[in-house]
C-alpha cells in the first residue's frame, strides 16, 4: 500500500514527530510505503520556536509546493493528513479530494478548530469557524488523540472516528536509578510557546523551592524567570530529551481549564511516566485519564494541592519509586508504539486496502 503523508512539519515539529514520523519504520516493515511531504521545513520550525517573525514569502512557497504534491495524489492508495492541508484557507483542497474519490485520513492531536471558531476576528470566525468540521466530515477516517477531539469530530458529522493516543516508543525510554542524588529536580519539558503555563504554579514552586536542593529543571522552555524559583535551563533535542527527563524526580504539567487546553494529549506526562518519573498535573482534559490520582502521580487544582503533592514526593523517595513504577507499567500497557502501531496499520489498511 502506498501512502502520501502530508504532515505540517518535519521531525523538528513535536506533533508531526510523535503522531507520524515515529511510526514510519514500523509501517515500512508491514509493507506500507510512506512518501513524506511536510508543509513547512526546519527553518520555519526554528523561527516558530525562537519567536522570530514568519516569512510570508516562504509560507506562500510552501503552499505552492503542497499544491504541486496534491496533483500527484492519485498515485497513492490514501492520503494521511495532519490537521488540514492549507492552514488559514478554506477547506477547498479537501473538498476536491472528496470530489475525485481520493480517500484521506486526517489526524488531530490538539483543538486546532479553536484557532478559527474562537478567533478574536469576526471575519475569521465567519469564514473559517467551521473549516475543520468540513475537513473531518469529508475524511474517510478521523484519528484523534483524546475524547474532546473525538466529540468535535462526531458533531462535525465525520464518517468514522478512531482514538489513537499520542505515545512514545518504549525502546527509547528506560528507568534509571537516581539513588545518591542530593538535589530534588522538579522537571518540565515543552516549548517556548507552552512555557507560559508554568506561571500557573509559580506560587507553589516558590514555596516548595524554599527548601535547599530543590530546583526547577526546564527543557525547551527558552529563557524564563520565576521569582524565588531556582531554575536550570536545558535546550531540547531529540537526542537528549530522554536523558533530561531521567534526571527529573517529578514531572509537572500545569494547564488552565480552557477550550484549547482540553484538546491537548498529555504527551509530556507519558514521557515522564515512561522514564519511571511520578507526575503532578492539572485535572484538565486527557490528564484526568493519564494520571491516576495517588497511584502514578497527583492531580492538583489549587496552589495548596500543588505544594502538598510536590512536598510529599520530595520528602518520601519510596513513594516516588512506587508511583514511577506504576506510571511505567501504564505506559507499557496503553501509551507506547508497541501497542498503537499495529492498530494504526490495521486502520490505514481499512481505508487504503491491502494492495
Amino acid at each position: 500500500m502506498k501512502v502520501l503523508l502530508l504532515s505540517r512539519y518535519t521531525r523538528l515539529g513535536a506533533s508531526s514527530r510523535v503522531r507520524f514520523y515515529q511510526y514510519i519504520p514500523y509501517l515500512k516493515e508491514q509493507g506500507i510505503e510512506v512518501t513524506v511531504s511536510p508543509l513547512f521545513g526546519d527553518d520555519y520550525i526554528k523561527n516558530l520556536y525562537s519567536g522570530n517573525k514568519k516569512c510570508f514569502g516562504s509560507i506562500i512557497a510552501a503552499y505552492f509546493r503542497r499544491l504541486g504534491v496534491l496533483l500527484k495524489s492519485r498515485r497513492f492508495d490514501l492520503l494521511w493528513i495532519e490537521k488540514e492541508l492549507f492552514p488559514w484557507l478554506p477547506a477547498l483542497a479537501e473538498a476536491v479530494l472528496q470530489w475525485f474519490n481520493i480517500p484521506y485520513v486526517v489526524d488531530y492531536d490538539d483543538a486546532v478548530f479553536h484557532r478559527y471558531d474562537l478567533h478574536s476576528n469576526v471575519l475569521v470566525r465567519s469564514f473559517l469557524g467551521r473549516k475543520i468540521d468540513k475537513v473531518m466530515r469529508r475524511a474517510a477516517l478521523v484519528l484523534v488523540g483524546n475524547d474532546y477531539l473525538a466529540e468535535r469530530a462526531y458533531r462535525a458529522g465525520a464518517k468514522r472516528v478512531e482514538y489513537l493516543p499520542t505515545v512514545i516508543d518504549l525502546n527509547r525510554y528506560n528507568v534509571v536509578d537516581k539513588a545518591g542524588d542530593t538535589s530534588f529536580n522538579i522537571g518540565w519539558i515543552g516549548s517556548p510557546a507552552t512555557a507560559k503555563y508554568l506561571n500557573l504554579v509559580h506560587p507553589a514552586l516558590a514555596e516548595v523551592c524554599r527548601k535547599r536542593n530543590t530546583r526547577l529543571v526546564l527543557v525547551g522552555s527558552g529563557e524564563i524567570k520565576l521569582e524565588n524559583v531556582p531554575i536550570m535551563l536545558r535546550s531540547w533535542s531529540e537526542e537528549t530529551e530522554v536523558a533530561d527527563i531521567q534526571s527529573f524526580d517529578v514531572g509537572i504539567m500545569p494547564l488552565p481549564d480552557e477550550p484549547w487546553e482540553r484538546g491537548k494529549c498529555g504527551y509530556k506526562l507519558i514521557q515522564y511516566m515512561a522514564c519511571g518519573v511520578p507526575v503532578v498535573a492539572s485535572p484538565v482534559g486527557v490528564n484526568k485519564q493519564i494520571v491516576e490520582n495517588g497511584v502514578n502521580g497527583y492531580l492538583c487544582q489549587t496552589t495548596i494541592d500543588w505544594v502538598n503533592a510536590l512536598t510529599t514526593l520530595r520528602d518520601i523517595p519510596e513513594l516516588r519509586v512506587k508511583m514511577g513504577r506504576a506510571g511505567r507499567i501504564k505506559v507499557g500497557k496503553k501509551y507506547c508504539t508497541q501497542v498503537t502501531a499495529p492498530r494504526l496499520v490495521a486502520l490505514l489498511h481499512s481505508i487504503g486496502g491491502v494492495g
